[in-house]
């Protein structure tokens, strides 16, 4: 065996697999290709490697040294039943594509990528307004009253405004858990009290608020000010209601939010993002926490095996995955957008609505791959804001798909907080069932309507 890989070794940047082959080997690695043909963000010469289920240590090993390659991370631990997802670094000289299409013939691997780089979806908006400014919560018999808003209101009036017992995932940022908007609806870790123990052998010591894999602490708001994306998303999901500050999440109490903080300042990796997801499912099954749903207002790399077997895994604990669209205003039925166009049945994408009911210019759309609309443009939400050194409570206006998916995450999690039990199908089925019919939308989304949570 080591005679034969070492054969695809030294050939590596002269020979490339045919495309019949790497369509059969293990994942996708035509479309891993055509991603880096692209020119999709990756981390520069760095390889997530999947062994086969019971590759042995010595094959495991024989690949690092075939290639010349540093082992940088564990992602995923493999056991006897699962094959490890192990990162990689190759030699500066090595191009990743060959080692790619190479590495999907080799026996010990399932399938190789390159460990993409994630951005949020969102863009700043300065224009600042007081009449109307949480339009995505109205609706059109409320007071403000806005037809295309999520009819969150409407759901308040008639006494629901509580996601008791019900616990969502952020995948993003991270969160400024102080704000006072949101502290009351962050998730403290009874698994884990903070003394310096991993008490509950996740691999993660006093994960109290959750993790921050980009920089791997337990602190969910080491970035202070820049995790203004994280901390936003989360105040429209949960922002604390009726307590006349600010705004006003879908849930305005008894829900919690975690933090799977994975975007640095340079934006996320492959996999940190699988890290974040594996975190929140293993919480679920373990431990038997009430999570329906993460958090995803972000996207940008290439196709991966790796991410979308993440999301399966989440996906069979029960969880759905909200993903934004994408902000690059095109069709992803054309060209896909990842992680928002992976097929996976748990996956609910998102696009950005204006409020007078259109697509937001900025939005991208697919009639088969993006499934609603939902409030994306100048939309209110909690941000950390930095005053004389210190960290104290913001409000700000963005625009995005990332905006709009949060509106979709606290449906999903008010609809689940009076149906216990809930199966994330019959959670995402309530949700594109009680869509608005918008011409804006026809053809543009699998529903062709927008966001309604009256009846929930």
């Amino acid at each position: 065996m080591k005679k034969n890989r070492m054969a695809v070794w030294v050939g590596l940047t002269l020979v490339a697999m045919g495309a019949a082959q790497a369509a059969n080997a293990g994942g996708r690695p035509d479309l891993v290709v055509k991603g880096l043909k692209e020119g999709k963000p990756h981390a520069s010469g760095e390889l997530l490697v999947k062994y086969r289920d019971g590759a042995a240590a010595a094959d495991r090993q024989a690949v690092v040294h075939g290639l010349g390659a540093q082992k940088l991370d564990t992602v995923r631990r493999g056991n006897g039943r699962t094959g490890e997802i192990a990162l990689l670094k190759l030699p500066g000289n090595m191009d990743l594509s060959a080692a790619v299409q190479a590495l999907s013939a080799d026996p010990a691997v399932e399938y190789a990528e390159p460990n993409w780089t994630y951005q949020h979806h969102a863009v700043s908006n300065d224009t600042y307004s007081t009449n109307g400014s949480l339009w995505g919560m109205y609706g059109d018999a409320g007071t403000p009253a806005n037809a295309y808003g999520s009819q969150a209101s409407e759901a308040w009036a008639a006494g629901h405004t509580s996601c008791g017992n019900v616990v969502i995932g952020v995948i993003d940022e991270g969160i400024y858990f102080n704000h006072e908007d949101l502290a009351a609806n962050i998730w403290t870790n009874p698994y884990d009290p903070v003394d310096g123990v991993d008490n509950d052998g996740n691999g993660y010591v006093d994960d109290v608020r959750g993790w921050d894999f980009d920089g791997n602490s337990n602190n969910i708001n080491s970035g202070g000010a820049n995790d203004d994306h994280g901390t936003h998303v989360a105040g429209t999901i949960a922002g604390v209601g009726g307590n006349g500050k600010g705004v006003a999440g879908v849930c305005w109490s008894g829900v919690k939010l975690i933090s799977g903080k994975f975007l640095g300042r340079r934006g996320g990796s492959t996999a940190n993002a699988i890290k974040a997801i594996d975190y929140f499912t293993d919480l679920k099954t373990r431990h038997g926490l009430n999570i329906v749903a993460t958090n995803n207002s972000w996207g940008g790399g290439g196709f991966s095996q790796a991410l979308q077997d993440a999301i399966t895994r989440a996906g069979n604990a029960e969880i759905l995955f909200i993903a934004a669209a994408g902000n690059d205003a095109y069709d992803n039925d054309a060209t896909a957008s990842y992680p928002s166009n992976y097929p996976n049945a748990n996956v609910i994408a998102v696009a950005s609505t204006t409020s007078t009911g259109g697509l937001s210019s900025f939005s991208q759309w697919g009639r088969t791959t993006v499934d609603l609309g939902a409030p994306g443009s100048g939309i209110w939400s909690t941000v950390p804001k930095s005053s004389k050194g210190a960290l104290v409570s913001g409000y700000a206006s963005y625009n995005g798909t990332s905006m709009a998916t949060p509106h979709v995450t606290g449906a999903a999690a008010l609809y689940a907080s009076t149906r216990p039990g809930s199966t994330a199908a019959q959670i995402k089925a309530a949700i594109l069932d009680a869509t608005v019919p918008t011409p804006s939308l026809q053809n543009k989304t699998v529903t062709g309507g927008r966001l309604n949570v009256s009846g929930f």
